[in-house]
């Protein structure tokens, strides 16, 4: 059964930088894709960044290329976000959570059956 538990958020100005970690167990490393989502009051669920662990290639989501890295430490059972040049539309519930590599888009979230708790991201204007 996968468990996941995030941490790292925090509030910065715009500008600043967080580093969210997920610690997570149960995940099958020979074909789960590894995403982080936020959602922010009143708006839909959104996949910010996704990291697929057989081939270790990442991918982001347009609003946040150039800006945020998604890694992963296998030996810590670790997603990590390094989320730089925050702004306040970055401010949201982030998420950690996994699936099955499937062909098409990675950020369809009826895809992902299961949530951690979140970590709250607030980034002043």
């Amino acid at each position: 059964q996968v468990q996941v538990a995030e941490s790292g958020g925090g509030s910065v100005p715009a500008g600043g930088s967080l580093r969210l970690s997920c610690v997570a167990s149960g995940v099958d490393y020979s074909s789960d894709c590894m995403t982080w989502f936020r959602q922010a009051p009143g708006q839909e669920r959104e996949g910010v960044a996704v990291f697929y662990l057989h081939s270790l290639i990442p991918d982001y989501a347009d609003s946040v290329k150039g800006r945020f890295t998604i890694s992963h430490d296998r030996g810590k059972n670790t997603l990590y976000l390094q989320m730089n040049s925050l702004k306040p539309e970055d401010t949201a519930m982030y998420y950690c959570t996994a699936k099955p590599w499937t062909r098409g888009r990675w950020d369809n979230v009826r895809e992902y059956g299961f949530w951690g708790q979140g970590t709250q991201v607030t980034v002043a204007s």
